[in-house]
């Protein structure tokens, strides 16, 4: 099971202070926040990809591009990849590129944003959202799989004998999540097509986490990738520790309580009942993400939430230490303790390729 951090890149006043970190200041906290991700011995880093204030994010293959070359072993990966408001053609190249850059360290989430007025900004219709997403991701498939491109849809331009270069590494795509929090269609084209299934659920409670998912397993079986528990499930989380789980509370709760998302909402105690939000020691924090396999099976990636709401960084990697020393190992071996021999982990780059390999000796011996 990989596991991981997420962020969102938000540029957020430290409600304590009253300071708000230059742009600069934010850029360069990922990627300090990436390099100890991967010395803590997390799997993966994720950005998620924005286009107005007060996020900072706009370009995920070059602050993932920069990162792959200061890092090693770290998996890195988009929380959200807009499949919307993206030409497709630009999105096979750039992760392309970046999948030679980091040696196939790269995979990536589809997604739709929840930022409406991205739309008209890039010229698109949110009315056509899904649409945009479901003939976008189909012509990106073509484009990665296929060395000559014919095509024509509703939503741009036709492309004739169309190669998109460079050609992805060993001649194996990146790997693709398709991200949602409430919409059956995107876990559709996920089960479709056979990609995995990314639910952020850090705003959601457990039954509609376990709706989307049970929905997606299902679908992915009907295609014929697999069984219903073989198919590649990923969960988002939000985690704030100390060692004493009180003085974790007292210390996050002004970030929670003025934080753009919360503030004004359910009370910190409310919140965290109602949703995955942990708030509290390590042990806490261990015993509340083991509990998500009760209502999603198991599955293969979890990423965390650590760096948003105006933190400071040297708060957000005390709680990197705590994650990479205290809950992650804990957590894998439980985790793979569980885990059928028969259910797949996470797919990688390396995987792809073998995958691919035996594929075609299959077919050769047939």
């Amino acid at each position: 099971m990989q596991f991981g951090v997420f962020t969102v890149g938000d540029v957020t006043p430290d409600p304590t202070t009253g300071r708000t970190p230059s742009e600069a200041e934010r850029i360069q906290a990922m990627v300090t926040i990436a390099k100890k991700a991967e010395e803590v011995g997390l799997d993966v880093f994720a950005t998620g990809e924005h286009h107005n204030p007060p996020f900072v994010p706009s370009s995920p293959t070059t602050l993932l591009g920069y990162i792959a070359a200061q890092t090693s072993t770290l998996q890195l990966s988009t929380s959200t990849t807009l499949i919307t408001t993206n030409d497709p053609v630009k999105i096979a190249e750039d992760y392309a590129m970046l999948q030679h850059l980091a040696g196939g360290r790269v995979d990536l989430m589809m997604g739709r944003g929840n930022t409406g007025p991205v739309y008209p900004w890039f010229g698109q219709d949110i009315r056509q959202g899904l649409p945009l997403a479901i003939e976008n991701y189909a012509l990106l498939r073509r484009l990665w799989d296929e060395d000559v491109v014919d095509w024509e849809g509703e939503f741009r331009s036709p492309l004739h004998g169309f190669t998109s270069t460079p050609r992805p590494l060993d001649g194996v795509a990146p790997f693709v999540w398709h991200g949602s929090i409430r919409s059956p269609e995107i876990a559709e084209q996920a089960a479709y097509y056979g990609d995995g299934f990314f639910h952020n659920h850090i705003f959601w409670p457990a039954s509609h986490t376990r709706q989307m998912v049970e929905f997606y397993r299902r679908r992915f079986e009907h295609y014929g990738h697999g069984s219903a528990d073989q198919a590649i499930v990923g969960l988002g989380g939000q985690v704030f520790m100390r060692k004493n789980s009180q003085d974790a509370v007292a210390e996050f709760r002004p970030y929670f309580d003025h934080a753009p998302v919360y503030g004004g909402g359910p009370s910190l105690e409310d919140f965290s009942t109602q949703t995955p939000l942990t708030v509290g020691s390590p042990a806490e924090v261990i015993d509340r993400t083991l509990g998500f396999r009760e209502y999603v099976g198991d599955y293969q990636r979890q990423l965390f939430l650590m760096d948003h709401a105006g933190l400071p960084l040297t708060t957000v990697l005390e709680q990197l230490d705590l994650l990479g020393e205290e809950v992650v190992p804990a957590l894998r071996k439980e985790f793979a303790a569980l885990k059928p021999a028969h259910v797949p982990d996470a797919p990688t780059h390396e995987s792809l390729v073998a995958a691919k390999s035996a594929s075609a000796a299959e077919l050769l011996g047939a």
